[in-house]
């Protein structure tokens, strides 16, 4: 489809849908069309210039059904929009089309003990606000939960701040159910329970258009965060791991951050030395008795203390220091750093944090994050920071750690798969062909969707309910 025809497409379905929420100015529609993927410099170069045609913000479910029908009608692109944290071009449009700004379905639907089921628009921050006071908070989230929405979470996130306790989200148990709208003439709405649900969990919004998601809670804990410093990075480690693997030790969020990483959060500037190691944690008030003794027994010393509720209402929390938070403020000082997603292997990763952190002696910056994986494993994941030079430097170094058993999910591609080991999955492609049978969604994003006639595709790949 040429630009031409996508701008009459877009002229036909305004006049056929007026009274929707349209912008169509051409700096507002580029700005709308980016999201973080200019961490990447790979990424930002690839992107450079992609926009979408229009911009529609549906305020519920009928107006967004009205335009997935008429899209379907003129064939026209559509690309689903949250809050636009994402890092790698998820929201990106390759073909133009009209991007579906999500935000205006931001409800509450039920509130339940231990569960919360919400529209895809609700920031996570707006569901903690409202499940805390019950006793409950979420299992997982980002470091950009007062902004992030929990469709953007779904359909490009991974985990984050809980994920020690529980994993990341795609972990069994976390989440239940989704709703899902099909892109057809005469778009239906299906409710998707676990596991199958999670077929349309980090694909981009490519392969469904995801209403309301439906997750299990944890309980409420009166968290104490702290931020400890240390002289040599080995100390900083074990440190950190011995925390990790101390059972009764009620955590919600570990983080190890080579130096100079602390000395790039210059809001926290003053509360130690140029060149020290940190760890972020946030423990359970109970627990924090711990620290006293294990901090100067790996010649540490704290240097940030407050309580979750001081984070809160000051705005200010030391979460919002890790996981790709850590990145974006290291990338405010000095732009020419990148970084790297990596996973280590749960059997010996303390050992392969410390060669990594000496084999690339600056070049590569340590940042680790400790979690469970899907099997329960206590392990670690990198957002190593990168000095990056060339393109070519960038895969040396990423094989580099291939070589080494660390596995790379590589955060400067823009396709799924090629995130992800380049492992096409058929059955996510199966449920694209079931939900959106012209392609429709953020084509481009889903590389199996291309090689969809070479694949075996289950017909009927869900377990679904009709509304």
């Amino acid at each position: 489809m040429t630009r031409e025809q996508r701008q009459q497409a877009v002229a036909l379905i305004q006049q056929a849908l007026p009274e929707l929420e349209w912008t169509l100015q051409s700096a507002k529609i580029k700005r709308l069309s980016r999201d973080f993927h200019w961490f990447s410099p790979v990424l930002n170069q690839q992107l450079e210039g992609k926009q979408a045609d229009a911009v529609v913000r549906p305020r519920d479910e009928e107006e967004l059904r009205q335009l997935v029908a008429a899209c379907v009608q003129q064939q026209l692109p559509l690309i689903l929009r949250g809050s636009a944290t994402g890092n790698y071009g998820q929201l990106v449009p390759l073909e133009g089309g009209i991007l579906v700004e999500m935000t205006a379905l931001n409800r509450i639907c039920e509130l339940k003990n231990g569960t919360v089921r919400a529209q895809a628009g609700i920031r996570l921050a707006e569901i903690e606000d409202a499940t805390r006071p019950t006793g409950w908070e979420l299992r997982c989230m980002p470091s950009t939960f007062r902004l992030a929405s929990l469709g953007g979470l779904y359909c490009g996130g991974f985990g984050g701040i809980g994920s020690i306790n529980y994993g990341p989200l795609a972990a069994p148990g976390n989440v239940l159910s989704v709703k899902v709208m099909t892109v057809e003439a005469s778009p239906r709405v299906l409710t998707i329970p676990a596991p199958q649900a999670l077929l349309l969990h980090h694909a981009y919004g490519s392969n469904g258009i995801i209403l309301e998601v439906e997750l299990a809670l944890a309980p409420v804990h009166r968290w104490i965060e702290r931020l400890d410093v240390f002289d040599d990075f080995a100390d900083a480690l074990n440190y950190a791991n011995e925390c990790l693997r101390s059972p009764g030790f009620v955590k919600r969020q570990l983080a190890l951050l080579a130096a100079p990483i602390p000395a790039y959060f210059s809001h926290l500037k003053g509360h130690y030395r140029a060149g020290q190691h940190a760890v972020i944690s946030v423990i359970a008030e109970e627990s924090e008795g711990l620290c006293a003794g294990l901090v100067p027994k790996h010649r540490g010393e704290n240097a940030i203390r407050q309580s979750g509720d001081e984070a809160r209402e000051n705005h200010a929390s030391l979460m919002e220091y890790c996981w790709n938070h850590t990145t974006l403020h290291a990338l405010k000082i000095d732009n020419t750093l990148t970084y790297l997603q990596t996973a280590f292997n749960y059997q010996h990763f303390p050992e392969q944090i410390l060669q990594m952190e000496q084999r690339f002696a600056g070049e590569v910056i340590s940042h680790i994050e400790f979690l469970r994986d899907n099997d329960g494993n206590i392990t670690a994941s990198g957002l190593q920071l990168v000095r990056y030079s060339t393109e070519e430097r960038l895969n040396e170094i990423m094989q580099i750690f291939r070589d080494n058993d660390i596995k790379i999910n590589n955060p400067h591609v823009f396709q799924v798969e090629d995130g992800k080991q380049g492992i096409i999955r058929p059955d996510v492609v199966a449920v694209k062909k079931y939900i959106d049978p012209d392609g429709l969604l953020n084509p481009g994003k889903l590389r199996g969707w291309a090689l969809r006639d070479q694949l075996v595709l289950d017909n009927n790949p869900l377990s679904l309910t009709d509304k």
